[in-house]
């Protein structure tokens, strides 16, 4: 099991696959939702993935998701500007995978 995965089983999240829909131009890779909290992981991206490639994905999908997780339960503080978050939840995500997170 992954860091990630570790992750999201030690803050009861659940993590799933859906079909996240259709973005035009832009790639969602997944989502977080604070309801469960869940995570789903866009299938339609994962299905093109096979092995270390498609575990280092959802691994890295479920590490970005879990920076917003702990924002959400105010583990961490909520930045102001949304691609600020969002780098931060990527550099998040990239330590995680690093064994450093």
């Amino acid at each position: 099991m992954s860091a990630a995965m570790r992750l999201a089983r030690a803050y009861g999240v659940a993590v799933s696959f859906a079909d996240l829909g259709d973005w035009g131009g832009a790639q969602l890779f997944s989502e977080y939702d604070p309801r469960g909290p869940s995570i789903r992981i866009n299938e339609r991206v994962a299905r093109r993935l096979r092995g270390a490639a498609l575990r280092a994905f959802v691994a890295l999908a479920v590490a970005h998701e879990i920076y917003h997780h702990r924002e959400r339960i105010g583990e961490i503080a909520v930045l102001p500007d949304r691609a600020a978050r969002e780098g931060e939840a990527a550099r998040y995500a990239r330590d995680v995978l690093r064994g450093l997170g």
